[in-house]
């Protein structure tokens, strides 16, 4: 899949963190059939994993947790 840029930040397959601190493989980015809003498809590395998708928008958004400023996905390199 091709990367996707959302907010000036590009996101490319690989491993991120959350800001919760479980870890996930984003796959790709696709696009919604009906809306055109581009969705990143991703698994979570723990658990039973399956795919999930997320609004790319609300991947790159930033969150604030007891008054600091995060990304809510931050890239932590390639998938292994």
């Amino acid at each position: 899949m091709e990367e996707q840029s959302t907010r000036n930040e590009t996101i490319i397959p690989g491993r991120y963190r959350h800001y919760k601190g479980n870890e996930y493989e984003v796959i790709g980015v696709g696009t919604h059939s009906e809306t055109l809003e581009a969705m990143v498809v991703y698994r979570p590395l723990y658990g039973e994993g399956g795919l999930w998708v997320r609004p790319a928008t609300m991947w790159n958004e930033m969150i604030e947790k007891d008054g600091v400023i995060l990304k809510r996905f931050e890239y932590i390199g390639e998938a292994s």
